[in-house]
């Protein structure tokens, strides 16, 4: 039989508990996950599938309540953005997820943003929210390799390691980052290398940090423009232009680049080496640009690639531009960014070099 004296302590307990928790929650970082689908929501047959199964299928709702422990690091709120592969994302899915973190990041009340996202174009959005989100918040994008399925699934503490990331305070003013694999990645510099391993995201420049139960370990940090130095705006950007990316191999025949240039106003060259472009390609390139489209020689190599101006191409007699380290895909961004905008060629070079 319970007192009333032993009801009223169990009570006051009660009370100071809920209060307790209360204000620990009120202490903790505000983070919004924005999730758009991919591996990470994804789900297979079976246990053993770790590369086969079907992307995009887990709410965000689900993520979160599987992962109880982000609960003590941030007060988190899920939004179901999109529900995709990435492979299938488009200019018009990067606009409207630009503008929902530029929104969100404009709110006293978030800390910080996560997004989750498929890594077959993981690289790309990352660096489209690089350019044109103007915000010093952490901003995080997080994939994973395997679905929440599999055995050794990497999801959930990629989930967490973003969580962690966007939450604090050292990763302010970094410009947009990614978390795979418990490393740090800068959204500009990272690519997927890799398309069946764990360690599937690698930087020619390396990570900018670690992730160690629960702990940022820091060790460099970007020097490029980005978010609050950029000169792009996503509140500024209502369409982004056709760019369009051209592959060098040998034998490659001219036909290629005249038939992707159609109604482009930028081309990207992904070149051999340096950048390298076939000597029957040339005139088609050459044409491209008395026709207005841009011409950006970029580099096919992996991870490395690096194309210096005037060195396999006479650029400024072509008036071409180089793509600097960028590989392929995130030169198309940049241009369609940057072309978002009335450049000069002149221009356009010089955003590739500061960006």
């Amino acid at each position: 039989m319970y007192f009333p004296s032993r009801i009223r302590a169990f009570a006051a307990g009660a009370a100071l508990l809920a209060a307790s928790a209360i204000a620990q929650a009120q202490q903790l970082p505000n983070v919004v996950i924005l999730a758009t689908g991919g591996t990470i929501a994804g789900a297979g047959a079976s246990a053993a599938n770790s590369a086969t199964y079907a992307a995009a299928k887990v709410p965000v709702d689900k993520l979160i309540a599987g992962l109880p422990e982000i609960s003590k690091v941030a007060n988190v709120k899920g939004e179901q953005t999109f529900q995709i592969a990435s492979e299938s994302f488009t200019n018009d899915n990067l606009l409207v997820l630009a503008r929902r973190v530029s929104a969100l990041a404009k709110q006293s009340d978030v800390d910080g943003i996560v997004v989750t996202h498929g890594t077959d174009t993981l690289e790309e959005t990352a660096y489209f929210l690089n350019l044109v989100v103007r915000t010093d918040k952490p901003i995080v994008v997080v994939g994973s390799m395997r679905p929440g399925t599999a055995l050794s699934a990497d999801g959930a503490l990629n989930l967490f390691d973003a969580v962690n990331v966007a939450a604090s305070k050292d990763a302010k003013g970094k410009g947009v980052l990614v978390t795979m694999n418990d490393e740090i990645q800068s959204g500009r510099d990272v690519a997927k290398a890799i398309n069946i391993k764990t360690e599937a995201f690698k930087s020619q420049w390396g990570p900018l940090g670690m992730i160690v139960e629960g702990k940022n370990y820091w060790f460099r940090a970007p020097v490029k423009r980005h978010t609050t130095q950029s000169e792009f705006n996503i509140d500024e950007i209502t369409a982004l232009p056709q760019v369009d990316i051209a592959y060098g191999y040998g034998n490659v025949p001219a036909s290629t680049v005249e038939t992707i240039g159609k109604g482009a106003k930028a081309i990207i060259h992904a070149g051999t080496g340096n950048g390298s472009v076939a000597d029957r390609v040339v005139p088609a390139l050459q044409k491209l640009r008395a026709d207005g489209v841009q011409v950006i020689r970029s580099s096919r190599v992996n991870t490395g690639g690096f194309v210096l101006r005037n060195a396999e191409q006479p650029d400024d007699k072509y008036d071409w531009v180089v793509a600097h380290d960028l590989n392929p895909q995130k030169a198309r961004i940049l241009a369609m960014v940057a072309l978002s905008k009335p450049l000069s060629t002149a221009d356009l070079q010089r955003v590739f070099w500061e960006y």
